[in-house]
């Protein structure tokens, strides 16, 4: 094949995989803004107090969250100023601001006069029964219990301060579910820096191959060839 022939083809190529692989860029540096991929940390559960959704040694996806994007039964990271030696722990949001909290057994719990569907809280039928309690929930704060309810030093053991509640500002972040497409920006975002490379060393390359040194011009297409 003649120098500009090939020259030519690997400059179609790189025309076609530069574009792409931009484009591809493009649209993974949107997905990551709009999964927040960056707004994330990563953390080990240390304690029992969330089993056994969340046990010991597992490794879990914290996300920021706005404290109007809260919703019960989100498992949060919280920070609660004056409790657990200022470390951070893992509760479920049972009750918002505003919402009737009651637990009249000490393990059945009620919202707003309903009782809800806990699957997530591990059973132990040694256990003790929890405290009672009564509480109505104030405005901005959350009503915050372990799964492990035998093993939770959480809201029920605060009844005195603000009826248990924490400060909604105190979340540092929710645990994200996890899941194989939370990671297609970057996936994305890899493949087409490879393209967009490719396409780039396809370019360098056909315009290298185009030219032909003087000399070997001179040799074939001048009045006079070399014997």
């Amino acid at each position: 094949m003649q120098p500009q022939r090939a020259g030519r083809g690997l400059r179609v190529a790189a025309w076609v995989l530069i574009p792409v692989g931009l484009t591809l860029l493009l649209g993974a540096a949107a997905g990551i803004t709009r999964t927040g991929v960056l707004d994330r940390e990563r953390i080990t559960v240390a304690g029992d107090a969330m089993q056994p959704t969340c046990r010991p040694g597992r490794q879990l996806t914290v996300e920021r969250v706005d404290e109007a994007e809260i919703r019960r039964g989100d498992v949060v990271l919280v920070r609660v100023p004056g409790r657990y030696g200022g470390a951070p722990v893992l509760q479920r949001v049972i009750g918002l601001g505003g919402d009737h909290v009651e637990s009249r057994d000490g393990t059945r719990v009620a919202v707003n006069g309903e009782e809800i569907d806990e699957p997530y809280v591990l059973r132990d039928k040694f256990a003790l029964a929890g405290p009672r309690y009564d509480v109505t929930v104030p405005e901005g704060r959350l009503f915050l219990l372990g799964d492990h309810r035998a093993d939770a030093n959480d809201s029920r053991y605060f009844l005195g301060e603000r009826s248990g509640s924490v400060a909604a500002s105190d979340v540092r972040g929710r645990v994200r579910d996890e899941a194989a497409t939370s990671l297609w920006p970057l996936a994305l975002g890899a493949f087409g820096a490879l393209l967009t490379l490719l396409g780039i060393g396809l370019g360098i390359g056909g315009h290298l191959a185009g030219r032909r040194p003087r000399s070997a011009d001179a040799a074939t297409t001048g009045p006079y060839r070399m014997p």
